[in-house]
């Protein structure tokens, strides 16, 4: 059995397992709604773990594109040039953090 709160349209705002002041009603488990509500918060947990991965991702492959042209193995007018203008306001922006060296937590150690 679930605890529920509905919104003025009638639709889910809250459920939890055990009661709370809120609650406007109670739904079985096996419930339509109950079993849609579960499925929409694991996409919503999945589409913020991807989110937060992608900004992760992004700054793994700035840093990888970074050592790769200061070893010459790309130049940076070797790519798009969309690409090259996005690179070029990612680099002004981390030189005035103070480059690379500032940007890194101590936690990430050995990231590349």
């Amino acid at each position: 059995m679930f605890y529920v709160q509905r919104d003025a349209q009638g639709l889910l705002v809250r459920v939890e397992a055990t009661a709370y002041a809120e609650a406007t009603e109670t739904l079985p488990a096996d419930n339509h709604e109950i079993q849609d509500w579960f499925a929409n918060q694991a996409v919503e947990n999945s589409l913020k773990q991807l989110k937060q991965s992608d900004l992760e991702m992004i700054r793994v492959l700035d840093d990888l594109i970074q050592v790769l042209t200061a070893k010459g193995v790309i130049r940076v007018t070797d790519l798009p040039a969309a690409a090259q203008a996005k690179l070029m306001d990612r680099n002004q922006a981390r030189e005035a953090l103070g480059g690379l060296s500032r940007l890194i937590d101590d936690d990430e150690k050995g990231l590349i």
